[in-house]
């Protein structure tokens, strides 16, 4: 099995979900959804996660959360393995309780927080198990609008925030804001890039050359060699500054560059020149056999 990238740094804010082994279901009854929240807790306590938003279903769950200290794997090894260990003590069973390893998606938390925890705690009226969503127990919403008391480990306001100055108005606006979505099938994580980034390209960009570059890839975290590819598009416009004049040279040293230098299959340069690949192979032989020469 492939090993997931993990981009890991403080202040970062993640999208995390889990599914059960064989999508088997992780919660058996109410107190096994109270142990698991009991792992959020400690995870607060100890690790310093910053909990905004979750969900419980049967067989998967949702988390949205902020790591001061740029912990996450050590925050999830907590939840999960915790969890699991209770699991399989309480239902006197063994081996592996999720299904690989959990899932998380570093987020842009500004454009995408709202959006995601609306996602969230819509997931219950869309599988069908609440017709409302402050009817489902098992999510942070009623806490956000003011249902139910609010946990000591869960952080609401800064999400809030975006939806009133005061408690009172922002707790309204927020489930105008949930509730404005019943129905609705728009899935804000579709727009995730490589399965890994949720953000806009500015963003993307800011994380790519920060904690990716130079970073080792290996084989089995091809989504790392996904996210240190270099623009086509990019390289073309950089050649044609330097080169404008010369439109052949520019076409030339773009497909060499991009041959060398983008992490870009053949395939891929092919189609975007309008080449074949064996083209973009010779192409980016010859001009490096100019570049010896002159």
């Amino acid at each position: 099995m492939a090993r997931p990238l993990r981009i890991e740094y403080p202040g970062a804010f993640y999208h995390i979900t889990a599914r059960g082994n064989e999508r088997k279901d992780i919660f058996r009854d109410e107190k096994d959804r109270e142990r698991f929240l009991n792992y959020l807790e400690t995870s607060v306590g100890r690790y310093k996660a910053v909990i905004h938003a979750y969900c419980l279903m049967s067989n998967h769950y949702h988390l949205l959360l902020t790591t001061p200290e740029g912990n996450l794997s050590q925050i999830m090894r907590h939840i999960n393995g915790g969890y699991t260990t209770y699991f399989n003590k309480q239902h006197k069973r063994s081996g592996h309780l999720f299904q690989g390893r959990y899932k998380a998606i570093l987020v842009e938390a500004d454009p995408y927080a709202g959006e995601l925890s609306r996602y969230i705690h819509l997931n219950p009226v869309r599988a069908g198990m609440a017709r409302q969503a402050e009817k489902y127990k098992w999510t942070s919403y009623t806490a956000y609008i003011g249902n139910t008391k609010t946990p000591h480990w869960l952080t609401i306001d800064w999400l809030l925030q975006y939806f009133g100055r005061k408690t009172s108005d922002a707790r309204k606006g927020y489930r105008f804001f949930v509730e404005a979505a019943v129905g609705s099938k728009e899935d804000p994580l579709k727009e995730t890039t490589s399965t890994l980034i949720l953000g806009t390209d500015k963003f993307i960009e800011n994380i790519r050359e920060k904690y990716l570059i130079g970073k080792e890839k290996g084989r089995d975290i091809p989504a790392l060699r996904e996210l240190t590819k270099i623009s086509l598009d990019a390289i073309i416009k950089a050649v044609e500054q330097e080169c404008g004049d010369k439109p052949e040279i520019s076409r030339k040293a773009a497909i060499y560059i991009s041959h060398r230098y983008s992490g870009r299959t053949l395939r891929e340069i092919g189609q975007r020149f309008g080449v074949g690949e064996s083209a973009v192979a010779r192409s980016s032989g010859r001009f490096e056999a100019e570049l010896k020469e002159a």
